[in-house]
């Protein structure tokens, strides 16, 4: 289903209530989402943790009034600044034609959405806020509209994320919605055009003006419906450009306010437009058009060619289904749906091809006028989809926001490309996934040399052979397999992941409560950091025993410590290490008083830190620091290849 986006996500034993909206097919009780699956008793504040809005679209947010001020939710909203300034006027708009035109009665009041902006937390872009101690949200850039964001939730062990409404292809003034790779236990993603590929952006703008350019030269009329915010400013900027540059004088209008509204948002909000406009907004304001100017209901029934633009988007109410009305019957005029339409609106069904649209329960429509669906919509389409999934490498799917036939192809699109669970359930279906627990560990560095040399020697074998020459492949290596052996940290510190060439296996049984706190295991396939080059066993304590190798430039060292050529680079390193070493008392060496003044060939730590110049090899001959340690002074290791880093470069 399209319209009345709700959906309740429990993690971590918190829960979030993602958009809150209405459906702009229905006038009745069906119109808001059915809150029932909640609680039956009222009591929403202690069932909901937090609610959060994407953006200001009323599918989105139009029921958010009516579930904090006459349903009773008094717990915190979090939405974006953009989409907080804009939600009240659109709000408020809806309103006025329920109450004042269609004569409503029951419907939120403009104190109620007052009284439901002062609930709201802004949520900033890729910044961390937390609910409470255990649930954090982060928002991620969504295009869309102005202010639509994407909404990383996390609470202990499981994540997910919600997409909201999302476009991946950047336009004429927003930039297209991005992501880190989070790797959420759920993403759950929009899917309004989960079967379509548009084609490209220029060929959709050039069938848009032709065909405006061709209704106007035969004295038709072109009704453009769209919402006040986002598809309007794109085609407006395309139709003013279209207009200069072909020096046209059909008069081209917009619904009143629309422009004065975009200016002083647009303005407000510059840094979540795209780059060409942020530059263009310094010298000249893009979206103070030349030829376009506002429009008076005085105009509809005068003579001659003109193009409006008029809100809303789906001909449902307003001043778009006005014109509609007035223009419908003549064969001469058109029709442009540049977006989608939810199932019951007017929109909806003229697109469906009807002949007679019944307006309202009293009038009906004859509908000769030409209708056109060009898709300029801000949602992603299949591929768009495909690859915010492949962003955010999610560990489960679930498809929301979409007709269930578009949804049943994409899922399994979606299952067969990445291997992951995907469901599409229906309104109301309660969804139990099952997450499991991420072990973060710290991999040595000859386990992740053998399984690249591994994954290279295996393209090189499937590489294609022309005329006896080797075509390497021609990706990049982006997912490594790694088998290796996890040892598991005890808190304080992490878990190591090695190569069994590194150890001696039948060693582990035995090692002393000071080795290692925890037992080891046969580890799955893996993806993680950086670490170590080697891991020994020493037999006598029955101790774990870590060290590294780092190689570095001694002609770049010995410029900056302005050392003679005759110098033992290494050895100096050294000294100079042992020297800060000493400034800090909890990585003093022990064995300061031996060697102070001296130039040490060894220099030791705590109870087994050891940093040495090892004897260069023919392998290589560059100079080089060996430093081992035992694996419970981990923390106090790691303080002192800091300071080897900081003089090594």
């Amino acid at each position: 289903d399209v319209g009345r986006s709700c959906v309740l996500v429990t993690l971590g034993g918190k829960t979030i209530m993602f958009d809150c909206g209405m459906h702009m097919g229905y006038n009745d009780e069906r119109r808001f989402p059915d809150f029932n699956y909640i609680t039956t008793e009222g009591d929403f504040t202690s069932r909901i943790d937090a609610v959060v809005i994407t953006h200001f679209h009323l599918d989105h947010c139009g029921a958010l009034p009516h579930f904090t001020e006459q349903r009773g939710y008094h717990g915190p909203i979090y939405m974006t600044p953009p989409t907080k300034a804009i939600c009240p006027i659109l709000l408020e708009d809806f309103r006025k034609v329920a109450i004042e035109r269609k004569g409503e009665t029951g419907f939120f009041t403009s104190q109620h959405i007052k009284d439901c902006m002062k609930k709201v937390v802004p949520l900033h872009l890729h910044e961390t806020v937390w609910v409470d101690d255990e649930l954090e949200l982060r928002a991620y850039y969504a295009g869309h509209v102005l202010g639509a964001a994407m909404v990383y939730a996390r609470c202990g062990n499981e994540s997910v994320v919600y997409t909201g409404d999302y476009n991946m292809t950047p336009d004429r003034h927003l930039g297209a919605a991005w992501i880190d790779k989070v790797r959420p236990d759920v993403l759950i993603t929009e899917t309004t055009y989960g079967t379509t590929i548009r084609d490209s952006k220029r060929s959709r703008e050039r069938d848009f003006l032709e065909k405006v350019h061709r209704c106007v030269l035969r004295g038709g009329k072109v009704l453009i419906p769209c919402f006040a915010l986002g598809r309007a400013q794109e085609l407006c900027i395309l139709i003013d450009s279209y207009w200069e540059r072909m020096g046209l004088t059909v008069p081209v209008y917009f619904s009143a306010g629309l422009t004065e509204k975009a200016n002083r948002y647009y303005k407000l909000f510059i840094n979540w437009t795209n780059q060409k406009v942020k530059e263009s907004f310094v010298n000249r304001n893009p979206f103070d058009f030349k030829y376009i100017k506002p429009w008076s209901r005085d105009y509809v029934d005068l003579p001659g060619p003109m193009v409006v633009f008029a809100t809303p988007g789906m001909l449902h109410i307003g001043m778009s289904l006005e014109v509609f009305r007035k223009w419908a019957p003549d064969e001469r005029n058109m029709l442009i749906m540049p977006g989608y339409c939810v199932a019951g609106t007017v929109g909806a069904k003229v697109l469906s091809g009807m002949k007679v649209v019944e307006i309202d329960q009293y009038s009906q429509v004859q509908v000769n006028i030409d209708v056109q669906n060009l898709s300029f919509s801000a949602h992603a389409d299949a591929k768009g989809i495909m690859e915010l999934i492949r962003q955010a490498s999610p560990r489960n799917v679930v498809l929301v926001h979409g007709e269930k036939s578009r949804m049943s192809y994409l899922k399994s699109k979606i299952m067969g490309e990445f291997g992951c669970p995907c469901y599409d359930p229906a309104n109301g279906e309660l969804l139990e996934i099952e997450t499991g627990q991420d072990v973060r560990a710290l991999m040595s560095d000859q386990l992740f040399q053998a399984a690249w040399a591994k994954e290279q020697e295996r393209r090189q074998k499937s590489a294609v052979s022309l005329d006896d020459s080797v075509v390497p492949a021609a990706t990049p290596i982006t997912q490594l397999p790694i088998r290796g052996v996890l040892f598991l940290g005890d808190g304080k510190r992490p878990a190591r992941l090695l190569d069994p060439s590194e150890f001696d296996l039948d060693d582990i049984p035995v090692v002393s409560a000071s080795g290692i706190e925890g037992e080891s295991s046969s580890g799955e396939d893996a993806t993680v950091a950086a670490g170590l080059d080697d891991l020994t066993l020493s037999s006598g304590s029955n101790q774990v025993v870590f060290s590294t190798r780092r190689v570095f430039d001694g002609t770049d060292l010995a410029e900056r410590m302005g050392l003679p050529s005759s110098v033992d680079v290494a050895a100096a390193a050294l000294l100079a290490i042992r020297e800060l070493l000493l400034t800090d008392p909890a990585t003093q060496p022990t064995d300061v008083e031996a060697t102070r003044g001296k130039q040490a060939s060894v220099v030791r730590v705590g109870r087994s830190i050891e940093l040495s110049v090892p004897a260069k090899t023919t392998e290589c001959d560059l100079p080089s620091l060996h430093v081992s340690w035992a694996w419970e002074e981990e923390e106090l290791a790691t303080q002192v290849l800091v300071v080897v880093n900081r003089v090594l470069g």
